[in-house]
């Protein structure tokens, strides 16, 4: 475990009626809201919040001695950063505009609502933490700093995005907002995963389900259990992976996958933290964090109508893209000798020295695999290697004759453009060159080849060969 959970999610019940009180408290805590303070006495608020970090009030409007309108403007003033939710009569609409403006988040209607109070603190409690997560960001980017490194061990790069998403994770890592990570096939999003659990403090497992090829009974029996007597063959209650993740992480994996009716139960789960085992009427609730990921573009299945809008939405709190190996070029030769060693150490041979051009032919290669594909390709060349300098014979049948990505993406190491990219949109090649020289020349010359030949700095019979080539004319 890296770090204690330092995201608070304790909420303060204020109000002179104890009946009142207990039943919020009950509520709140049935809705798997542990931390829940309450008291009677407005007067003893603001020394309880000198004593105890709260993440948000909920302040009755009327009550003696001190009333909740005489309260609230001293606790924005002392404690601008916690939410405080008024609860008050119907005829009180006037005197909550008012306080609204004077800073107040939302406000209850007594008698109070359990659904209309669960949401409302919810609301509360994600807006206090993208607060103080927009806060500690902000000093990451100015200090650069990372103040659990040994939490990244197991991702080997010397990349400064990636260190950019270290520094994000960090920030978020404590929070019980979903995480969703996207990045192409092999970027490493379950390490990623289990890096932000490792983070949070979480005293669970890590459980992780691919929702590939599931359809949505095996999904919603693998995840959620189901009930004795379910369906055919379901002998015995059983648990889901929900379950083994109370109090941890549960990382759901392709989610692009999934069909429209397990995507419903997803966002049930997300938004209310609620789910049904197969076969049972009684909701369950779940305390596991949840981290998504996919490689698959979720806007453009939207457009399809494949994938539901509102479940989006409630996945993009946080978000958290991988780059492909092919915008980490400078991390192709940590990662070769990593997997070198890594190799050698498994198949109990010699580490062998590479040649010092393969990393220069791995840089140029588009690696549609990206880090996956690379460590493949290493085990299969240390596998091969009888002794000397490792063959580059694996890596060139792999690469082929293909046009190095370096090149066809107009970057060069540094991951600067040419500016050749900005015409054409990508390196060109001699061919492409020459039939934009010559459409510009023929341009500038309305159409006389005598005169674009001039232009070109080439004769016009010459001009008018590759103008027929070209399929332009004669």
């Amino acid at each position: 475990m890296i770090r204690e959970n330092k995201h608070l999610q304790r909420i303060l019940l204020v109000d002179d009626e104890t009946q009142i009180l207990e039943s919020c408290k009950s509520c709140l805590i049935t809705s798997g809201y542990r931390d829940v303070l309450t008291e009677s006495d407005s007067r003893k608020v603001l020394d309880l919040l000198a004593r105890e970090e709260v993440s948000v009030i909920v302040l009755d409007l009327r009550m003696p001695n001190l009333t909740g309108q005489e309260l609230l403007p001293q606790i924005v003033s002392r404690h601008p950063q916690i939410p405080v939710i008024l609860a008050t009569a119907n005829n009180d609409v006037e005197l909550v505009v008012n306080c609204i403006k004077e800073g107040a988040f939302d406000y209850l209607v007594k008698p109070i609502e359990v659904k209309r109070l669960v949401t409302s603190v919810r609301k509360a409690l994600e807006m206090r933490s993208l607060s103080s997560e927009l806060s500690v960001l902000k000093q990451y980017l100015f200090t650069d700093r990372l103040d659990h490194p040994e939490a990244f061990r197991s991702i080997v790069t010397g990349n400064k995005n990636m260190r950019a998403i270290f520094q994000y994770l960090e920030v978020i890592a404590g929070t019980r907002q979903p995480v969703m990570i996207t990045g192409e096939t092999g970027t490493g999003k379950e390490r990623i995963a289990r890096v932000i659990h490792d983070l949070s403090g979480c005293s669970g497992e890590f459980v992780a389900l691919n929702a590939a090829g599931l359809d949505d009974n095996m999904f919603s029996d693998t995840l959620f259990g189901h009930r004795k007597g379910a369906f055919t063959g379901a002998e015995q209650n059983r648990d889901g992976l929900i379950m083994r993740a109370a109090g941890g992480t549960l990382f759901l994996d392709e989610i692009g996958d999934l069909n429209e009716m397990s995507q419903i139960k997803l966002l049930r789960l997300l938004q209310e933290q609620e789910y049904y085992p197969v076969g049972s009427d009684f909701v369950k609730k779940s305390d596991a964090r949840i981290v998504l990921a996919t490689n698959r573009d979720l806007q453009e299945l939207i457009k399809q109508g494949r994938f539901r809008n509102d479940l989006y939405y409630r996945l993009c709190g946080h978000r958290v893209h991988l780059p492909p190996l092919r915008e980490r070029l400078d991390d192709i030769p940590l990662l070769l000798d990593h997997f070198l060693e890594a190799a050698a150490a498994s198949l109990n041979k010699k580490k062998p020295t590479p040649p010092p051009e393969l990393a220069v032919m791995l840089a140029l290669y588009h690696f549609p695999g990206n880090v996956r594909e690379l460590e493949a390709l290493v085990f299969d060349a240390v596998l091969r290697h009888k002794s000397g300098v490792l063959s580059t014979e694996t890596f060139k049948s792999v690469i082929g004759d293909e046009r190095p990505v370096r090149v066809a993406s107009g970057s060069d190491a540094s991951g600067e453009e040419n500016p050749l990219c900005a015409i054409f949109g990508h390196f060109p090649t001699i061919d492409e060159v020459e039939e934009y020289m010559i459409g510009e020349a023929m341009k500038l010359a309305k159409g006389n080849q005598g005169l674009a030949g001039k232009i070109l700095g080439m004769g016009r019979q010459t001009l008018n060969k590759r103008l027929k080539l070209q399929g332009n004319g004669g």
